[in-house]
């Protein structure tokens, strides 16, 4: 664990004392001087000559020459306290083995060529050996033991690499992260759910490292250098560990080593500082390390939130990341956008320049521009099919540059490409890309009016919502062309809640007929029975008396005189008869509406006889005018309320008729008492019917 690394190895203090007691034990079972000095790391050890050769290789070779004097090299691993316990071990005292200083030990023994003793010496085996055997059967064994080891070898590179130390390490980490995965008594939603609980929220790093702070084998992980937390990685990846589970740890890790500024704040403070490696480029080099261990496509955005890329692309504003690096970024943050919130699009602090010629903003541009092309590619692929992620990026857009459009130095051309950018068709509804330019009208009010036409042409009204389209109307900074396209919809979206409103009243021909639509359709059922009808008038001075039976009559005396079922197609077909009547009669209206009565009365009585639609029974020609005059005075003023009547009783008129067709088809004969042969064919129209 992280905290076991912080401990002092017990052997550390007591080697010096004891190799002194051996050195001087030797020399009195001996009688020989320590004649050998060896430098190390600034310190000059006394030995005896027999013990270093007959142990060590590098040291026979060194003293060959009859030289007493031999120094080590400057980076000899473990420095003077490794050389220390190697020495012990030449003088034939036991090894003091432990996590802390075992790797320093099989490293130092490595380089003083320990492998093996001679066979005079009548040892049980070498350092290297016994060495490698505490590590597998001991170490490894350990989480916490391994943890520590792998730490220490980092101070022990190459020779740790070299001597698989580091390899054996990770392995033994990842196999055991791999069954603390599998360990039934844990919670197997954890880490994944912990990433979904972050979705769609501002990115917290406190928030995030107590999470990570939930398991500590996690905690362990995300402590070590990124050097071996990536092949720890790597490990997690090919031992079969679910990239579910395997995520969240590069996410936590990216968390606490470059999100986190408590981290940035540690590294400016301290004083170990070496070239260009100061702060920023400590967490570049992570940050493009991390970029390469996250999932890429689809399968990031199954478990890691928009909201931890956005924040990494934010980082990196500030950070020396290379070209590639910053790319890949940029494609993974567009492969995610559908999933973001307007929230997480980069927006500069604070810049003396415009707002458009900042990294943030020039960032975003791209990453917008990607996300759309990728669409396109994969509508092409998807034979045209229209994919939903557009909208929600359509949407994002409009409202950033509703941000955006703030700028006083934002140009008309330069904000019209910015609109460019996401196709008009990817639009589901033109409501932010309203607010976006009325915040660009008011902050630019020096507009001409020809720019304002220009970059207000992509607003269509017809993808405005009713509240938006009422508030274009009333905007005077919008162009006057513009406001008029607002009204007609506007009286577009009114004329469509009327029609919803109106339930079953029908409405036909109403392009050329207008308002008038509604009153001429509610002449048919003006009568309570449809028996009498309430055109039951003398003609008028100047008219001709309409001639023929009552409508109402015309339908009974029809349903009356038919002896076989009245099916589906014979109730659609009397349907269709009585709207053409209807139509014909709103078109004898409109004529007795605008040509002079007095020399158009013939016609009207033709007309009307033609019909057969009121019977003549020698009224007067004033009272039938009268009549007219005062039906087309009810046409034109129709309340909503004895609309509603009307289309009650046209309805009632239906009910009457399929009820007279639901009867068995051996049906009593008419009062006429004519044959079946005699009915018309209910093919012709009413008007060839009754003529």
């Amino acid at each position: 664990m992280e905290s076991a690394s912080t401990k002092a190895s017990p052997s550390v203090s007591t080697s010096s004392a004891m190799l002194r007691k051996r050195t001087i034990a030797w020399s009195l079972e001996t009688g020989l001087p320590a004649s050998v000095h060896v430098r190390v790391g600034g310190k000059i050890f006394d030995l005896h000559k027999f013990p270093l050769v007959s142990k060590s290789g590098y040291f026979r070779k060194a003293l060959l020459d009859s030289s007493s004097d031999v120094e080590l090299p400057a980076a000899f691993p473990g420095g003077a306290e490794a050389f220390e316990m190697a020495v012990l071990c030449c003088y034939g005292s036991p090894l003091p083995f432990d996590p802390f200083n075992v790797a320093a030990l099989r490293c130092a023994a490595h380089v003083l060529e320990m492998e093996a003793d001679r066979p005079s010496s009548g040892g049980g085996g070498g350092v290297c050996e016994r060495s490698d055997l505490y590590l597998n059967q001991v170490v490894l064994q350990s989480w916490d033991d391994t943890l520590i080891v792998l730490q220490k070898c980092r101070t022990l590179l190459p020779w740790a690499e070299d001597l698989l130390i580091v390899s054996r390490c990770v392995e033994s980490l990842a196999f055991m992260a791999c069954m603390e995965i599998l360990d039934p008594d844990r919670s197997r939603n954890w880490p994944v759910a912990a990433l979904h609980v972050l979705a769609g929220r501002n990115w917290s790093c406190e928030t995030v490292k107590e999470m990570a702070g939930q398991d500590l084998w996690v905690k362990d992980l995300i402590a070590l250098p990124f050097e071996f937390f990536k092949r720890i990685i790597g490990s997690l990846r090919r031992q079969g560990m679910k990239e579910k589970y395997v995520s969240p740890i590069v996410v936590f890790y990216a968390n606490k080593w470059v999100l986190s500024r408590k981290t940035h704040n540690f590294w400016e403070n301290t004083d170990e500082r070496s070239g260009n490696n100061d702060a920023n480029d400590k967490v570049s080099a992570i940050l493009e390390g991390v970029l390469q261990l996250l999932p890429t496509g689809e399968r990031a955005s199954r478990v890691i939130p928009a909201e931890f890329y956005f924040s990494l692309l934010s980082r990196s504003m500030a950070l020396r990341l290379s070209n590639e690096s910053r790319t890949r970024l940029q494609d993974q943050v567009a492969s995610l956008l559908h999933l973001a919130h307007i929230e997480d699009f980069l927006l500069p602090e604070s810049s003396p320049y415009s707002i458009i010629s900042t990294p943030e903003f020039q960032a975003m541009e791209r990453i917008v521009s990607i996300s759309i092309s990728a669409s396109k590619r994969e509508a092409c692929y998807s034979e045209g099919t229209p994919l939903s992620p557009n909208y929600t990026v359509a949407e994002l857009w409009d409202r950033y540059l509703s941000q955006i459009a703030v700028d006083p130095k934002l140009e008309p051309g330069r904000f019209m490409e910015l609109i460019e950018i996401i196709p008009m068709d990817d639009r589901e509804t033109h409501d932010y890309l309203y607010r976006a330019l009325n915040t660009f009208l008011m902050e630019h009010p020096r507009l001409t009016t020809e720019d304002k036409a220009s970059v207000c042409k992509y607003l269509n009204c017809q993808k405005l919502s009713e509240e938006v389209c009422i508030e274009a109307v009333q905007n005077e900074l919008m162009p006057l062309r513009l406001i008029v396209q607002a009204l007609f919809v506007q009286q577009l979206h009114t004329h469509r809640a009327f029609k919803e409103c109106s339930g079953s009243f029908r409405y036909i021909n109403y392009g050329e007929f207008s308002g008038s639509i509604s009153s001429s359709r509610g002449q048919v059922p003006v009568s309570q029975n449809l028996g009498e009808s309430p055109f039951k008038q003398e003609p008028g001075e100047g008219e001709v008396a309409a001639t023929g039976p009552p409508l109402g009559t015309l339908l009974k005396k029809e349903a009356a005189s038919q002896r076989s079922e009245f099916t589906k197609a014979d109730y659609e077909s009397t349907s269709f008869r009585l709207q053409a009547l209807e139509q014909e009669l709103v078109s004898l209206k409109q004529s007795l509406r605008w040509q002079n009565v007095s020399k158009g009365s013939d016609h009207v009585a033709q007309k009307t006889e033609s019909f057969r639609l009121f019977k003549s029974e020698g009224r007067s020609v004033a009272k039938k005018r009268n009549a007219l005059g005062q039906a087309g005075s009810c046409i034109g003023s129709m309340s909503w309320a004895t609309q509603r009547r009307y289309a009650g009783r046209v309805l009632k008129v239906f009910r009457r008729i399929t009820l007279l067709g639901k009867g068995k088809s051996k049906t009593k004969k008419a009062a006429s008492g004519l044959p079946t042969s005699s009915l018309p064919c209910r093919s012709k129209t009413l008007h060839e019917m009754y003529v």
